[in-house]
């Protein structure tokens, strides 16, 4: 019941809930906001060390965790590994079986625990020791087990979680957050592009992004070529065989100069048509795309100009050809 001024309006049992629910969402939240501010004023010298640790391994990044620790680290090596960090999840029950022979000396070792008292990590922790494998421990109590163990430790604030039950919800999500700050620290420090994510994602929606024209374009023994002073008769002939719809025109220097299409013959057909030079009929400074570009931006130009075909160039050269055909393909859209 809410009260109005001297009107009282019943509101029905389940708008009270909803409200509720969201307060309590927002709650959450906000706890877990709380958490990640944490985080991030605390993040120092450990991660520093962490992040230059991994960028000098010959081997991979080992991580692992149990429970939803596990579950997080599982994502953390799958984003590491999405973004030029070799890295893999091993499964601290299954290490004691042995996956253990999946860790080499040249790896590294990333171990989460929200207690840091995990039994489950103790024969990881004492394999890495052995072997002296850097292990890299991440929890919430400074004085544990793995924290102590660790080469490097990075604690956690000690911020509570946002279910009353003290589910892990925020500790899980400093643990999520820490391991992308890892992963874009390490992205920066290599200098890895765009281009090399597209090269882990080739059937994705951000693969397809990032193709470039000279991944998809003809080739120089595909191109319809022709000289300024060659005859249309001929150029018929360029034009049917390469299948196209067109025929570049190049000039002495071996310069794109001009285009010729379906619909330029279709403008100057007249009897004598098939004795003019291709530089009478070529519709001169054609549109040309250079092959670093990105697909999407050559079919963003046949589109927007009614073409079907675009020419590729460098310096003005041809040394390509692109379809729109080419990009539907490969799923530019």
């Amino acid at each position: 019941m809410w009260l109005v001024g001297r009107m009282r309006i019943f509101l029905p049992i389940a708008d009270v809930m909803e409200n509720k629910d969201i307060e309590h969402g927002k709650a959450v939240l906000a706890q877990e906001i709380n958490g990640l501010e944490a985080l991030s004023a605390n993040l120092g010298d450990a991660f520093a060390k962490t992040v230059s640790l991994i960028a000098g391994l010959k081997g991979r990044v080992i991580i692992t965790g149990m429970g939803k620790s596990g579950h997080v680290a599982r994502k953390i090596a799958a984003t590491m590994t999405s973004t030029g960090t070799p890295a893999y999840f091993v499964h601290p029950g299954e290490a004691s079986h042995g996956d253990m022979g999946m860790i080499t000396r040249d790896d590294a070792v990333l171990a989460l625990s929200n207690s840091g008292e995990t039994a489950e990590l103790s024969d990881i922790i004492g394999y890495c020791k052995r072997f002296s494998i850097p292990l890299i421990g991440v929890a919430r109590r400074s004085g544990s087990m793995l924290v102590e163990a660790a080469t490097i430790s990075m604690v956690l604030p000690e911020v509570p979680e946002a279910c009353i039950t003290g589910a892990p919800t925020t500790s899980t999500t400093m643990m999520m957050a820490l391991g992308d700050a890892i992963s874009v620290a390490l992205v920066n420090r290599r200098g890895f592009s765009k281009q090399d994510f597209s090269v882990f994602h080739p059937g994705g929606k951000l693969g397809k992004a990032f193709i470039r024209v000279s991944d998809l374009m003809h080739g120089a023994s595909e191109l319809p070529l022709v000289k300024e002073s060659g005859i249309m008769r001929d150029v018929l002939l360029v034009m049917t065989s390469k299948r196209f719809g067109c025929a570049g025109v190049i000039g002495a220097s071996g310069e794109l100069s001009g285009i010729i299409t379906d619909g330029d013959l279709r403008r100057h057909m007249q009897a004598d048509l098939l004795e003019k030079t291709a530089k009478q009929v070529m519709k001169a400074s054609p549109l040309a795309i250079r092959p670093q570009a990105l697909a999407a931006e050559a079919l963003a130009i046949m589109n927007e100009r009614s073409i079907t075909s675009l020419f590729v160039t460098e310096e003005n050269k041809p040394v390509g050809i692109i379809h729109i055909h080419d990009c539907l393909r490969a799923g530019i859209a």
